[in-house]
């Protein structure tokens, strides 16, 4: 729908080219290898260099929404993931010392925004007076050649960012302890629910043990086994069965497996 081309003359009707006006614009769009505008004015209609605008847009703000769960994930208190860092030739802070920024990463959050603006001139360019004005020309000058080289930029570096990326399942592990096992709550009360339990009632009771957990200070674990009627269902064997967060991965394995084939 992008790739389209006319040859009809000043403004769209083909007069000069006679009756077989339209033959000739197809046989020259087909030489080129590209589409043909088959309503057109002076100029292939802008609706499709807006549209243009707006998918690279919608990349770019994909690219930002990965490339923001990196800088998320890199902070300190987080930890879980990091961007490459050549310590003998990189410096994090020109004052701070120990700093290890996800320069990349920042970098792709940046650009994002220069090209999500561009997506508002590029529609403002769409109603050209009658034939066509020349108010769309100035601005596609800098919209159509910079939203290219981001994108490129982008995608290159979040290439780089996620090929060398330094991952902490340690971390990721020591996160999801510091719950006290609260984060598998979900997990229990399906476990319960598959004993025969109202899925209501088995919320309701891990609500109220997670909740003990919290004002006790202690391990989700140690107030399930407290509560009667979980325990009456659970053995301790399968309650730690089901606080395991490695057998809780849903299909995340097959999902992503799925998207990177459907895409490669």
């Amino acid at each position: 729908r992008i790739v389209v081309g006319k040859m009809s003359g000043a403004v769209g009707t083909g007069a000069a080219f006679g009756p077989r006006a339209m033959d000739i614009q197809s046989a020259a769009m087909s030489d080129l290898g590209i589409g043909v505008e088959e309503a057109a004015t002076q100029v292939v209609g802008r609706d499709r260099h807006a549209e243009f605008i707006g998918v690279v847009a919608n990349l770019a703000a994909s690219l930002e929404k990965f490339c923001t769960e990196v800088r998320n994930l890199q902070r300190t208190e987080i930890g879980e993931v990091a961007e490459a860092f050549d310590a003998e030739s990189q410096v994090g802070s020109s004052t701070m010392a120990h700093k290890e920024n996800p320069v990349a990463s920042e970098n792709v959050c940046s650009l994002a925004r220069i090209v999500r603006s561009l997506v508002i001139p590029a529609l403002e360019d769409v109603p050209l007076w009658h034939e066509r004005d020349l108010t769309n020309s100035a601005a596609e000058r800098i919209l159509l050649p910079h939203a290219c080289v981001l994108i490129d930029e982008m995608l290159a570096r979040t290439t780089e960012v996620f090929r060398t990326l330094r991952v902490f399942p340690d971390r990721m592990r020591a996160n999801l302890e510091a719950t006290n096992g609260q984060v598998m709550a979900e997990a229990v009360m399906m476990a319960l629910a598959g004993k025969g339990l109202g899925r209501q009632e088995a919320h309701k009771l891990v609500r109220e043990a997670a909740q003990a957990a919290r004002t006790k200070a202690i391990q989700l674990r140690e107030a399930l086994l407290a509560e009667p009627q979980i325990a009456k269902l659970l053995s301790k064997a399968e309650i730690d069965a089901a606080l395991n967060p490695e057998a809780y991965l849903g299909q995340s394995v097959a999902i992503v497996e799925s998207t990177i084939k459907r895409l490669r």
